[in-house]
């Protein structure tokens, strides 16, 4: 039988791992420029206060006590390795003293923007940052991006190696650098975009029975809400908490009882989560009041626009077309001119739409976008074009991979069929 007092210490530090582990990481890791190493140091410091805290009691500030251990360890593991091991942050470890307990200094933004370095391979960014930052492990993390763990596991040891051996810096660029076009302000950008791509993969299983997948989409957030949390004056970090939240709100109606796919249009608003929606309507309004337009901002902006059936039981196209139309301007993505022909189609008709869409047919990069096919094929199906629009859906079930989706495509190919025939 376990002791109690083993139960309540297994308890306090697993409590401590959640709420201070990337922040003593990121800590750690500015002190000895090391990501890896910094982990390592405070995984044992968690292993020794599993097997002292019971017998000497859990300390009154654990956070302190834990850096103190891992700084320790850090310290005697870059002595035992001398011969790679830089004299310069062995004086930095060792020569500082700890913080005050309770005031340890928040390093993890400076982590968040070592992660999103332009030496740093794009993909493993985002995966990079989920795992430095919030300590999942590359299983979970390699399920979500479709690779093996043992793929994934390599690639994250090489991203953090190449942050030590690249001399990477651990520091936040001033307001004013990222405000600026250059290194600074893209650094910033790729840490948004970072966090996004971590969501968006765990938003593609719609149903949420994926676990790993569902928590990497609440890790992102999470993510997302640190952002805004230590950066509080850019408006693209609250626009895209404002995004995710709004995407997320909906989970729960994109399948109905049975497990099939609801398009946005036809989800029941009342499964909407209300109070998640409140927050990504207050933070697009914090994002708002900067007056500095950016891509999430709008993007969240089509999303409220959205949650207006809520309240008037109609679709605001008008205002998602116009908005759409800005991000095309913003951004010039062929994804964004494909959504605004969507867009186009419900306010001027099906015809209109797919006139919007032959503007990006001349991009291969389309050929092979499974959502381009969709909606070609349902504007074709509304204009009776329903041997093309056949076609299209045949060629957007091919490139579906979630069951779901494909069986609601297949119905709509179907009435097309339906109506090829009694056109015969």
């Amino acid at each position: 039988m376990q002791d109690p007092q083993e139960n309540n210490v297994a308890h306090v530090v697993a409590d401590v791992a959640h709420r201070s582990r990337a922040k003593l990481v990121a800590f750690l890791a500015c002190l000895s420029r090391d990501v890896a190493a910094a982990e390592d140091a405070l995984q044992e410091a968690f292993e020794s206060a599993l097997q002292r805290w019971p017998k000497q009691g859990c300390p009154e500030i654990p956070e302190a006590w834990l850096l103190t251990v891992a700084r320790r360890k850090l310290i005697d593991r870059m002595r035992r390795d001398r011969e790679n091991s830089n004299p310069d942050e062995l004086e930095n470890l060792a020569g500082d003293s700890d913080p005050e307990p309770g005031q340890i200094p928040d390093r993890r933004l400076a982590l968040l923007f070592a992660c999103a370095h332009p030496a740093i391979d794009a993909a493993i960014r985002a995966p990079l940052m989920l795992q430095v930052v919030l300590g999942l492990e590359a299983s979970q993390i390699a399920s979500a991006f479709l690779m093996s763990p043992a793929a994934m596991a390599q690639r994250l040891v090489r991203a953090k190696a190449k942050i030590r051996h690249a001399g990477i810096p651990f520091r936040v660029p001033e307001r004013g650098e990222l405000a600026e076009p250059g290194e600074s302000s893209h650094r910033l950008d790729g840490v948004l975009h970072a966090i996004y791509a971590g969501f968006t993969e765990g938003w593609v299983d719609a149903a949420g029975t994926d676990e790993a997948r569902r928590e990497l989409a609440g890790e992102a957030i999470y993510l997302g809400r640190m952002l805004t949390e230590l950066l509080p004056s850019e408006p693209e970090a609250w626009g895209l908490l404002a995004l995710m939240l709004y995407a997320e709100a909906r989970r729960p109606a994109r399948r109905n009882q049975d497990g099939e796919f609801v398009p946005l249009a036809q989800q029941d608003t009342v499964l909407w989560d209300a109070p998640m929606i409140e927050e990504a309507e207050a933070a697009l309004r914090r994002a708002c009041g900067f007056g500095q337009i950016g891509r999430f901002q709008l993007e969240a902006a089509i999303q409220s626009a959205h949650v207006e059936r809520r309240r008037t039981g109609k679709v605001a196209w008008s205002a998602i077309l116009e908005l759409y139309a800005a991000l095309v301007n913003l951004t010039g993505s062929p994804v964004v001119q494909i959504n605004r022909a969507v867009a186009l189609a419900e306010v001027e008709g099906a015809n209109a739409g797919l006139e919007a869409l032959a503007e990006v047919d001349a991009d291969n990069r389309i050929r092979s976008y499974q959502p381009y096919w969709a909606a070609r094929a349902e504007l074709l199906a509304r204009t009776g074009a329903h041997d093309e629009a056949q076609e299209a859906y045949e060629i957007a079930i091919g490139m579906e991979a979630d069951p779901a989706v494909r069986r609601y495509l297949e119905h709509r190919r179907q009435q097309a069929a339906k109506h090829t025939q009694t056109s015969w």
